[in-house]
């Protein structure tokens, strides 16, 4: 490959490390723990459906909850045992939600599926494999994100029809203690190399870029050997990077490493590039070529409160406390106070509380139990003492001192973001792009007056997620609402228009009942007075026939009614509002909605006769060229073309409107071939 110049991004910071203590030891195998808690809500997306029973016995690597929609990941029994519940639990996350768990309690057996156990889900040449075959393995087997956000793997892989020049494979793990990268690079290099290869297959990227920081050397040169391995020299490359926090982060490494930025609410596969974590790598190369589902994963437990700072091997769904104990915890040790408001005469002072936290100091959260599970996502369990990472202390007024921004990695103004979240202006914060922040807490790190500038801007976020959902919902309402509006004026003006018929052939029936006796009479004159007074007496038969419907009138008499209709509502409106140029009009406020109403009887009966008038007048056949249908096809395109860019956005963010764009694009494709096969057949015509 040829060589790589290294870019910078904005911002960023240096914390003290910390990952050492983590390192010293290989990664250790977690003992089997008695009980597991699986969430089948892991993952970016719609969580997964639930197949199996309370009662039921599993295997280990079993199914036991299936995707669900396009934007979602299975869910695999970690080991085998018995599901004794499948019930409400709160879930390891930092809005302290609950979601769907399914309970297994081992038997000690560990037993695998024996598909699984005696090698024949593995494909055999995978890098020769049908690349659909490949994404519906990764789909399937449930491989997800290990990086942090979760999102499965297979959606990223869906790349048909874009141009992806470069694969990003993310291994910077810049966050401080966090080493379960670092060490599954140590000790799993070639098994993380040949998954890279797998995604550079589905992703057919022209070249791979490794980014790993400077102060992990051993994984460096692991993964270097390994490349060598497999010899890809010539299309991956392991690149060093400066260590800098986040560097870690999509954006800000897919720009140290290329020097492209991706647009503000884009996705990196806009400019050509896919980025992976590494650990996913190794999770696809699993999956793919030994065909185990992801039911692991490799997480750090350290901090001060912990004897054995190390790295294990957990089964998802392995409870907190059976990580710690493993690491020998020391609950003395992370005892901090937890100041309590005054809200109550009873309250005491303060409490004394255990403090773990998921994932590293910057992005992580603290746990409200030792009871909640380890996750497809949970790279981290820290468990620090307060001397280690004291509690922040109370915050104190904005001084204006432009540190975050100075700090923030997305190039972000977190000083006003902070102001419009504390404020409740959801629209101002949504116009200065807080849908772009990370959350790496670089702002909160650097904050002089120990504001919680993440806290705010997740607390936003949420916020106006609920509103477009929210309004969303009302837009959908409106929708439902017009259309069962639409259909009862329609069935209004064909019920009216029926009525209308009825009562014309009534007086058709009477005029024509009349027109005969007058005949009859006349008749009878005639042979009394002469031949004369019977030819003077006969009927025209041109004036009984009905007088043609004048369309135009009747159009410009609705027009006029129209008109008149909403010069009458603003006037009751300027009235209301107390902006009438007199008293006497201010007295006449009823004259005027009476008018109003009548006007109002009076557009509705208009058109009702128009719309019976159109009925009955003769179709006018419009002659259609082809001009008119290659500009037919041209506006189909340019809507497809739309619908796609909402599409892959959607399928980016994970959307719940996924099945429903897709459905559009579906009827818009099955339009572009009727539109097509009309042409066609103009050119067959020779037109």
């Amino acid at each position: 490959m040829q060589t790589i110049t290294l870019h910078s991004f904005n911002g960023g910071i240096h914390p003290q490390e910390n990952k050492f203590q983590s390192t010293q030891t290989p990664i250790a195998q977690l003992p089997l723990p008695t009980q597991l808690v699986v969430p089948v809500g892991q993952h970016i997306g719609a969580p997964a459906e639930v197949i199996v029973a309370v009662g039921d016995r599993v295997l280990k690597g079993q199914l036991i909850a299936q995707p669900k929609g396009f934007v979602s990941a299975a869910i695999h029994a970690p080991t085998s045992g018995k599901v004794v519940a499948i019930e409400q639990r709160e879930l390891p996350h930092s809005s302290g939600l609950e979601g769907i768990c399914i309970i297994i309690d081992s038997d000690g057996e560990d037993t695998w599926l024996e598909d699984i156990a005696n090698g024949s889900q593995a494909i055999a040449n995978y890098l020769e494999a049908d690349n659909d075959v490949l994404v519906n393995r990764i789909r399937d087997y449930g491989i997800t994100g290990l990086g942090g956000a979760g999102f499965p793997t297979a959606v990223k892989m869906a790349v048909k029809g874009k141009h992806i020049e470069t694969l990003i494979i993310n291994a910077a793990e810049c966050e401080p203690y966090i080493t379960a990268d670092d060490m599954l690079m140590r000790e799993r290099a070639l098994e993380a190399m040949r998954g890279i290869q797998i995604l550079m297959k589905l992703t057919a990227a022209k070249n791979c870029l490794i980014g790993i920081e400077d102060n992990k050397p051993e994984a460096i040169k692991a993964m270097k050997d390994a490349l060598h391995q497999v010899h890809g020299e010539h299309y991956i490359a392991v690149v060093t990077i400066p260590t800098k926090y986040p560097s870690g982060g999509e954006k800000q490494l897919i720009e140290i490493l290329t020097g492209k930025e991706v647009p503000s609410g884009g996705i990196p596969a806009e400019i050509g590039i896919v980025c992976q974590n590494v650990g996913t790598c190794e999770a696809v190369y699993r999956a793919v070529a030994e065909g185990k589902p992801l039911i692991s994963r490799i997480t750090t437990i350290t901090g001060e409160s912990v004897e054995q700072p190390q790295n294990v091997e957990a089964l998802i769904g392995t409870p907190v406390k059976h990580l710690l104990a493993f690491a020998g915890f020391k609950q003395e040790k992370s005892l901090f106070q937890k100041f309590l408001g005054s809200l109550s005469s009873k309250a005491e002072s303060s409490e004394s509380k255990p403090r773990i936290i998921m994932g590293g100091p910057m992005m992580g959260f603290t746990l409200s139990s030792d009871e909640l599970p380890i996750l497809k996502s949970s790279n981290c369990i820290l468990a620090p003492s307060q001397k280690e990472l004291p509690a922040n202390d109370i915050a104190s007024a904005c001084i204006r001192c432009g540190l975050c921004t100075e700090a923030c990695p997305a190039e972000l103004l977190p000083q006003q973001l902070y102001w419009f979240s504390k404020s409740g202006e959801l629209e101002k914060a949504e116009q200065h792009n807080i849908a772009d922040c990370i959350e790496c807490g670089a702002c909160s790190y650097v904050c002089p007056s120990q504001i919680p500038l993440v806290q705010y801007y997740r607390y936003t976020k949420g916020a106006i997620k609920e509103e477009h959902a929210a309004q969303q919902k009302s837009d959908r309402s409106r929708v439902r609402f017009e259309a069962r509006q639409d259909r009862l004026d329609r069935e209004t003006a064909e019920k009216e228009a029926k009525r209308q018929a009825r009562t014309a052939a009534a007086e058709k029936a009477q005029a024509a009942k009349k027109a005969a006796a007058a005949k009859a009479a006349e008749e009878d004159a005639a042979k009394n007075t002469g031949a004369d007074q019977s030819s003077a007496g006969q009927t025209n038969p041109e004036a009984t026939k009905p007088e043609a419907v004048d369309l135009e009138k009747l159009q410009t008499q609705l027009d006029a009614a129209q008109a008149g209709l909403k010069k009458s509502m603003d006037k009751v409106a300027e009235i209301k509002a107390g902006a009438a140029d007199s008293d006497t009009e201010a007295d006449n406020l009823e004259v005027f909605e009476k008018a109003v109403a009548t006007r109002r009887d009076k557009v509705k009966l208009l058109a009702l006769q128009l719309a019976e008038a159109k009925k009955s007048a003769p179709p006018v056949k419009k002659e259609i060229s082809r001009d008119d249908i290659e500009k037919k096809l041209r506006a189909q395109q340019d809507r497809i073309d739309k619908t796609k860019q909402r599409f892959e956005l959607a399928q980016e963010q994970g959307s719940e409107t996924l099945p429903a764009l897709q459905k559009g694009l579906d009827k818009q494709m099955q339009k572009l071939k009727e539109l097509e096969a009309d042409l066609a057949q103009f050119d067959k015509a020779g037109v």
